[in-house]
């Protein structure tokens, strides 16, 4: 039996996220990934047999313009609108990367992930 993988890493967006309200007016940029697994069902060459990473983009897309205080929100949302369009999905992951967060000292990002597991696949 094979479990397919189905991807985007480090799409670039620029938002407002962020807990200071400096943040939410000056903005910067993030890179969203976001990895999914399932079990491909026969016709490889069907679109409507796997997940589309179109749409991947476009549910990042989305929930990246929504400002929001906390990455944890952002990457919960994503991750809630991934398995609703991809219900057979096994395994999803999203994780998010805050360039150059505004504290003291040289910091390349600051990162949030979240993994959900089907409870039809958990072990206890």
């Amino acid at each position: 039996m094979f479990i397919q993988t189905v991807a985007l890493n480090d799409v670039k967006c620029f938002a407002l996220h962020g807990y200071y309200p400096e943040e939410q007016v000056t903005g910067t940029e993030f890179l969203v990934s976001v990895m999914v697994t399932f079990y491909p069902s026969g016709d490889t060459e069907d679109l409507q047999r796997t997940v589309n990473y179109e749409v991947l983009n476009h549910i990042i897309q989305e929930e990246m313009a929504s400002t929001k205080q906390l990455l944890e929100s952002v990457v919960k949302q994503i991750l809630d609108r991934v398995i609703a369009a991809y219900p057979f999905v096994i395994t999803a992951v999203t994780g998010i990367k805050k360039m150059h967060p505004p504290m003291p000292g040289e910091i390349n990002h600051s990162f949030v992930q979240l993994t959900y597991t089907s409870e039809k696949y958990r072990q206890y």
